[in-house]
């Protein structure tokens, strides 16, 4: 029998901090970057930001802030892979 590990979204939210992720908006526009942090708004700080829409990169930014509202999901980037929460 095998056991399954409840975690909350805080709990994804807690070990992505520091760590690459996608940000996409609600207009479909990802965002990918290290998250800086986050507050409980979903107010999001990013670093080494890189504006995506669609495949086509549109921006390249240093550090970012992105209202809570417009946000649709957050996903960890883990080698290829996404893991999304939102």
């Amino acid at each position: 029998m095998t056991s399954i590990e409840k975690r909350s979204p805080a709990d994804f939210l807690k070990q992505v901090v520091g760590k690459p992720v996608v940000v996409k908006l609600n207009s479909g526009v990802e965002y990918r970057g290290i998250l800086a942090c986050l507050d409980g708004y979903m107010n999001i700080a990013m670093e080494q930001t890189e504006e995506h829409v669609g495949t086509q990169l549109k921006n390249k930014y240093g550090d970012t802030f992105i209202r809570g509202n417009n946000v649709l999901y957050i996903a960890a980037q883990k080698k290829g892979k996404q893991r999304k929460i939102g």
